[in-house]
C-alpha cells in the first residue's frame, strides 16, 4: 500500500526516507514534514487506522474466541498491535544457553498500538549512571538538553500526572490525572505505611481536550485502540497528521533490506522488499533515518554491507548491536479478603494504572545498582477469556452450578497485582548479530542473540518480589504464588518479555566506542540518522517510548536545520 503521493515511490528523490513508523518514526516524520521536508515513511507491516480498525466496545461474547490470544495478537484477539514473538517466515535464532524473544509489531504506528502508554521521562541521574556508580558508561548528552523536547512531546501528545519535585522523577506539563480506584486506594494505604512512594500515574492518555483530540471518557480499553484518539499512537497522533500535510509518502508492507550508497559513501536511500508482491524495490532520498526499532535497525545495519562498510554499516568501532538491554521484570498477584463482596459501583478509568510507584530508594545502600518502578493492576475489567485467573486460586477452589457463580461474583474485582519495571546495566556478555546460516522468507539474513542477567539484574529482581508480598500482605492479603528461589531467577522475566529493547547503535562522543553521535547522526556517515532506541547507551527504571519521542524530535529539528544550510 502506498499513499497519498506519488504512485511510484521509486521515481524522485526524497529529501528524506525513514524507515518504521512507531514512536520514532512517526515523530520523525510529523517533525520533518512540518519542517518542510518531502518525506517517505516505509512501514513493514500493513494499514492501520484506529477511527476504522479499532475492536473497541465490542463485547467478549461477540467473539467465539471471547478475546483469546491468536497468532498475530499475543495478548488478545482485541488487542490493536498485530505481530508477537513469532512471525511466520520471520525467524531469529539464539545462540546456545539464550533465552530470548524478540517482539515485532507488523503495522502502520508499530508498538505505540500495543503499549501501556507509561509516559516517564528519564531523570538527570539516568544519563549520567557511571558517574554516580562506576557501571555502564554516561550519556553523551545531559537531562537538560533533553528537557525542552519531553515538553514539547507533552504539549503535543499529552500526558496526564501530577508534579512532585522528585529528585530522578522530573516534573512534566502535565494534564490533570484521574482519581484513583478503590483497590489503588487500598494500595495507596498499604504502600504508606511501607514508606513506599505512591503517586498519580504518568500516561499519555487526554484527560482534557488537546490539539482537537476528545478526552478519555474512561471505557477502559486503550489497549484495542482508541476510536476517539484520547491515547497516543503514532498512528493516528503524528502519522495521520503527517500525511495531512500532503508531503508525506506512506507505503507499507515494505520490509527493509539494506540502506544503500552513494559514490561518496553517503546514504542515499533503502532497498526494501515488496511484501505483497515479493519482488525488490529502492527508494532515493537525501537522507535515511532508521527507526524500525532498535534490534531491527541492527539488523539492518548489519547486513548493509559493502567494501566501505565490509562490517555493517557505520560499524567501524564494531559495536553495533552490542550493549544492547531489556527492562527487568517480575509480577505478583495475590487475593484482597477486604475486596469481596465490595457494593457494586464504577470502577472505569483508563486503559492502565491510576497509581505508580517511582523508585524510591535511590540513595539507600542495597545489594545491586540502580532501581525500579511498580506498575499496579486489578480491578472489575470486562470479563473476558482467562478471566480471574483460574478459580481454583481462591479460598473456595472452585465447585459448580450456583456455588461457582456465586463464588465468581464474590471474587471478582478482589485480585491485585504489582509488575516490577527496572533497569538492567549493559553487559559484554549481551549482543545481537547475524546469523551466517538462517535467512527469512525474503533471503534476510536473521539476527542470532546472545543473552545474560547478571547478579545485579537477580537481586534487584529478587528485591522486586520481596516488596510486592509484603504490599500484599499489608494490604491483608495472600499471594497466589510461592517466593521463587535463585533456581528460578528469582522470577525473573525472560529477555525481550518486556519488549523495551534498547542499544545496539549506541550514542557516544567517541566513533571508537560508538555508532552515532549526539544527535543519533551516524559517525561514519552523516546523512544516516537513528530514531529509535538503538542509541540508547542504557536502560533507565522508567518505559523508554517518551525518551525515544523526545529524542527523535530533537534529532528532527537538527536534520531540518542542517539541511536548510546545506550541510546534509
Amino acid at each position: 500500500m502506498t499513499q497519498p503521493r506519488a504512485p511510484s515511490p521509486q521515481s524522485r528523490v526524497y529529501d528524506v526516507c525513514i524507515v518504521g513508523s512507531g514512536a520514532g518514526g512517526g515523530m520523525a516524520a510529523h517533525a520533518l514534514t512540518r519542517a518542510g521536508a518531502d518525506v517517505i515513511v516505509l512501514e513493514a507491516g500493513v494499514p492501520w487506522d484506529n477511527l476504522k480498525d479499532s475492536a473497541m466496545l465490542t463485547w467478549p461474547y461477540e467473539s467465539p474466541r471471547r478475546g483469546r490470544s491468536t497468532e498475530d495478537h499475543p495478548f488478545g484477539e482485541f488487542d490493536a498491535c498485530i505481530g508477537g514473538w513469532e512471525i511466520a517466515g520471520e525467524p531469529y535464532t539464539r545462540a546456545a544457553g539464550t533465552e530470548f524473544s524478540w517482539w515485532r509489531a507488523r503495522m502502520v504506528g508499530g508498538r505505540t498500538n500495543h503499549w501501556g502508554r507509561i509516559s516517564l521521562r528519564f531523570g538527570p541521574y539516568d544519563f549520567k549512571r557511571k558517574s554516580r556508580d562506576g557501571l555502564g558508561d554516561d550519556w553523551p548528552i545531559s537531562y537538560e538538553e533533553v528537557a525542552p523536547f519531553y515538553d514539547k512531546i507533552d504539549r503535543l501528545i499529552g500526558v496526564f500526572g501530577s508534579k512532585e519535585s522528585l529528585p530522578n522523577e522530573p516534573n512534566g506539563v502535565f494534564l490533570p490525572p484521574p482519581r484513583p480506584r478503590c483497590h489503588e486506594l487500598l494500595v495507596k494505604q498499604a504502600a504508606d505505611r511501607l514508606h513506599i512512594t505512591c503517586i498519580p500515574s504518568r500516561l499519555s492518555i487526554l484527560t482534557r481536550p488537546l490539539n482537537g483530540r476528545a478526552p478519555c471518557h474512561y471505557c477502559g480499553q486503550c489497549n484495542r485502540g482508541c476510536r476517539v484518539n484520547a491515547n497516543f499512537t503514532s498512528t493516528n497522533v503524528l502519522i495521520g497528521p503527517a500525511l495531512a500535510t500532503g508531503r508525506l509518502t506512506l507505503v507499507t508492507n515494505a520490509m527493509a533490506r539494506e540502506v544503500t550508497l552513494d559514490k561518496a559513501g553517503r546514504a542515499s536511500g533503502v532497498a526494501y522488499v515488496d511484501k505483497t508482491t515479493g519482488s525488490d524495490q529502492h527508494v532515493r532520498a537525501k537522507v535515511v533515518v532508521l527507526a524500525a526499532s532498535a534490534l531491527e535497525t541492527a539488523r539492518l545495519l548489519l547486513n548493509s554491507k559493502s567494501s566501505a562498510f565490509p562490517n555493517g554499516l557505520a560499524n567501524g568501532s564494531g559495536t553495533v548491536g552490542k550493549y544492547i538491554t531489556d527492562t527487568t521484570g517480575t509480577d505478583v498477584g495475590g487475593f484482597i479478603p477486604k475486596m469481596m463482596d465490595h457494593v457494586p459501583h464504577n470502577h472505569d478509568g483508563v486503559g492502565g494504572m491510576h497509581l505508580y510507584m517511582p523508585w524510591w530508594l535511590e540513595d539507600q545502600k542495597l545489594d545491586f545498582p540502580r532501581g525500579y518502578h511498580i506498575e499496579v493492576w486489578g480491578g472489575t475489567q470486562v470479563p473476558s477469556y482467562g478471566f480471574g485467573g483460574g478459580i481454583q486460586r481462591y479460598p473456595s477452589g472452585g465447585g459448580y452450578g450456583k456455588q461457582l457463580k456465586d463464588d465468581y461474583r464474590r471474587y471478582y474485582g478482589a485480585t491485585v497485582g504489582f509488575s516490577g519495571r527496572g533497569e538492567m546495566i549493559p553487559n559484554d556478555d549481551t549482543y545481537c548479530e547475524i546469523d551466517p546460516r538462517t535467512v527469512d522468507r525474503w533471503g534476510i539474513p536473521v539476527l542470532r542473540f546472545h543473552w545474560k542477567w547478571s547478579d545485579h539484574e537477580y537481586k534487584q529482581v529478587k528485591h522486586m518480589q520481596e516488596t510486592f508480598r509484603a504490599l500484599i500482605e499489608a494490604m491483608g492479603g495472600e499471594v497466589f504464588s510461592p517466593m521463587p528461589g535463585p533456581e528460578r531467577g528469582y522470577g525473573i522475566a525472560a529477555g525481550g518479555v518486556i519488549i523495551h529493547e534498547l542499544g545496539g547503535a549506541r550514542m557516544g562522543d567517541d566513533p571508537k566506542t560508538s555508532v552515532t553521535n549526539r544527535w543519533c547522526q551516524a559517525h561514519e556517515c552523516k546523512t544516516l540518522f537513528v530514531t529509535d532506541g538503538a542509541p540508547f547507551v542504557s536502560q533507565a527504571d522508567k518505559n523508554p517510548t517518551w525518551t525515544i519521542l523526545a529524542l527523535s524530535l530533537r534529532t528532527s529539528e537538527y536534520i531540518a536545520d542542517q539541511m536548510k544550510k546545506g550541510a546534509l
